[in-house]
């Protein structure tokens, strides 16, 4: 089984200005509510290419129960803890422009919802897959994702780690099956700046060199580079199309790899199935759904 986990859900309240101008009263064009976190994004892109998933993490309050009933309503398996105090964020995005996101905290997470979530995650056997996805929130400690890795140290999990910088860093010696670092938080990590393939396949080589079984390099317009366990290097350039919406392309990403990598345990499959995932995020104003992945996963196989 594959299980996400989402530290700091929200609601992602999504609303387009033809003009943002700052002091004055704006009437919206458009506005959309969507259920964010990296990990939930994983999951309901999962679903979307009809692969099972059991997200989990914390919620609380009114929005995080809407969270909950809204992915139960779609299909995706849930197995949250429930906080007792505070509600989980909203984010709101303005779309004009330019893009403006505006981010909120989230609630307190106390010692004893910790150890509830820990309690849930004991159930996981070998083989099962744990994403591990986003920022830790502050009430939590940092070493939080170390902290699950190092608990599951006699039994043969899969971790995917897609965080930045030394969260990422730290993750390595559990020698995780993923890492999908972007030419952003990979220049950051090595301090350098990384311009091209060559590059990002230097540095994504250090990353496996420390620990990481495959590495995933989203590079924007410019495509992505794996480097798998067995050697391999492989690249898929960017498919082309109107960007619309760049939130949770990467986690789009991620969910298409653990797919394509799932069905066929292939890894230029999972590849190409995590870039059309990608892709069909970008063109769209939400996440992307079943049929424009597959409409671009079939001029990417037929294009190879």
């Amino acid at each position: 089984m594959i299980y996400t986990l989402t530290l700091n859900p929200a609601v992602d309240y999504v609303i387009h200005v033809e003009k943002l101008n700052i002091g004055s009263i704006l009437r919206s064009t458009d506005e959309n509510v969507f259920f964010g976190g990296k990990g939930i994004n994983v999951s309901a892109v999962l679903h979307e290419l009809e692969v099972q998933s059991v997200a989990m993490g914390f919620l609380s309050g009114f929005t995080g129960k809407e969270i909950e009933n809204g992915l139960t309503r779609k299909g995706i398996k849930n197995d949250f803890v429930y906080l007792e105090k505070g509600f989980t964020r909203i984010n709101i995005k303005i779309r004009s422009r330019e893009e403006t996101d505006i981010n909120g905290n989230g609630p307190q997470i106390e010692d004893k919802d910790f150890a509830a979530l820990f309690k849930k995650l004991e159930n996981l056997q070998d083989g099962d897959m744990l994403v591990l996805a986003g920022s830790i929130p502050g009430t939590l400690p940092k070493d939080t994702y170390e902290k699950i890795m190092a608990s599951f140290s006699d039994k043969k999990i899969n971790f995917v780690v897609d965080a930045a910088g030394q969260l990422l860093v730290n993750a390595l010696k559990y020698r995780p099956f993923l890492i999908k670092p972007n030419t952003d938080e990979l220049s950051e990590i090595f301090s350098v700046r990384i311009s091209s393939v060559d590059d990002a396949a230097k540095y994504a080589l250090k990353l496996q060199e420390k620990g990481a079984r495959n590495v995933l390099v989203s590079m924007g317009a410019d495509g992505a580079v794996l480097l798998d366990e067995s050697g391999s290097r492989h690249f898929m350039p960017a498919f082309k199309g109107k960007v619309i919406n760049t939130v949770g392309a990467g986690d789009s990403m991620v969910a298409g790899f653990i797919a394509g990598y799932e069905k066929r345990h292939d890894f230029e499959y999972a590849l190409k199935l995590g870039t059309a995932a990608g892709s069909a995020t970008a063109f769209s104003e939400g996440l992307g759904d079943s049929a424009t992945i597959k409409s671009i996963l079939e001029n990417i196989l037929k294009n190879k």
